[in-house]
């Protein structure tokens, strides 16, 4: 009879607590509070982005701390969104435009198109990257003349959001303001790293010295990325023909796609051996998305349109109308109008589409 009892007084001590657990964790119906919103800030910048890019200049073309009271202000121009650009926000004013090194990912859901952003950049280094300015902080390696502003606790006490304004228009350029803004360089021209649009590029561009091809697109592949990235042996150039490559650039598995077709078969290294079976393994095993340039002519200057391997885009089929014949060495495919950001790479122009839609086939 006392183990009966027992029992059940154990079973009822089971019961209860089984309900108490129910009772102290219940499942919650309600709603979370909303995250508080950001408060824009008001400032008032007192140096323009151009006045920033003469620091530059006036210290012998080389990069500086900026120390002092120094605010700039500019509105978004970019967007990582599509992946096309990354850890990186463009901003510019009325004289002209900077690539802010923030180092973060997913920017588009903190700084938006068209918001005002104000930068304290007293403590920031100001340099270049193969002649397109730079704002971000000093790099310790010294391989680069700035580094990324990846600190939480500079970007919150140097880098602050204001209002969200009208997105900027972007700024039509001809065929002759390019070459005169490649004339003057990344510092001098208010054009790169501005919001631009270019009417009349044509796939294709004049041969270079290392091509007779007039359809051409630049990647660089390596074959083993664990070894020394700088030697001939371990890279391999595509930039003399499109060796059958349609898209804007190539994801991992698109690359693999390429590379099993045989599209690459007859690229050579840097040092001339060919793409023998060992080096075609070596690229399976080390594969990774790869960022290429389209080479475009905008009337007689070469404009390489860049994308990242990593974009939402990369792996879509450039439009055949505006291809036209990949062994042509003429213009024959369709114009494009272009909308996108400008810059410069040693002394040639670069393109970066915000995403797709910044490519359009002219009278369609």
């Amino acid at each position: 009879m006392k183990k009966t009892r027992l029992f059940i007084t154990a079973l009822c001590v089971a019961a209860v607590s089984a309900a108490s657990c129910e009772e102290w964790d219940p499942v919650f119906t309600g709603k979370y509070e909303m995250p508080e919103k950001v408060k824009p800030v008001e400032k008032t910048a007192n140096t323009t982005i151009a006045e920033l890019k003469q620091m530059y200049i006036d210290n012998g073309n080389k990069p500086v701390e900026i120390t002092g009271d120094v605010m700039i202000a500019g509105q978004v121009i970019s967007s990582d969104r599509s992946g096309n650009i990354y850890r990186e926000l463009y901003i510019q004013d009325e004289t002209g435009a900077i690539d802010v090194k923030i180092g973060k990912s997913s920017l588009y859901s903190d700084y938006h198109l068209g918001q005002w952003v104000y930068v304290d950049c007293n403590g920031l280094m100001i340099g270049s990257y193969s002649g397109m300015p730079q704002l971000g902080v000093e790099d310790e390696t010294g391989e680069y003349e700035t580094a990324y502003i990846d600190a939480q606790y500079i970007i919150d006490t140097h880098i602050f959001r204001g209002e969200i304004g009208k997105m900027p228009e972007p700024q039509e350029i001809s065929e002759n303001d390019l070459p005169r803004a490649i004339s003057q360089g990344g510092f001098k021209s208010p054009l790169f790293g501005k919001l631009v649009k270019m009417n009349g590029l044509t796939y294709g561009a004049k041969s270079s010295y290392s091509t007779d091809h007039y359809k051409r697109i630049f990647a660089l592949l390596y074959i083993d990325p664990s070894k020394d990235k700088g030697a001939q042996s371990n890279r391999i150039f595509l930039s003399d023909k499109t060796y059958g490559v349609t898209t804007w650039a190539m994801s991992k598995s698109k690359f693999l796609e390429n590379l099993n077709a045989g599209l690459f078969d007859s690229a050579r290294t840097g040092d001339g051996r060919a793409i023998d079976a060992e080096i075609k393994q070596s690229l399976r095993d080390n594969a990774a998305a790869v960022t290429m340039s389209q080479y475009f002519s905008f009337g007689t200057t070469d404009v390489q349109i860049r994308t990242s391997g990593f974009s939402k885009f990369c792996d879509n089929e450039i439009d055949p109308l505006i291809l036209g014949d990949p062994s042509s060495s003429q213009a024959d495919g369709a114009p494009v109008s272009v909308t996108g950001i400008l810059t410069i790479y040693n002394g040639s122009a670069q393109f970066t589409l915000i995403d797709e839609t910044g490519v359009k086939i002219i009278n369609q």
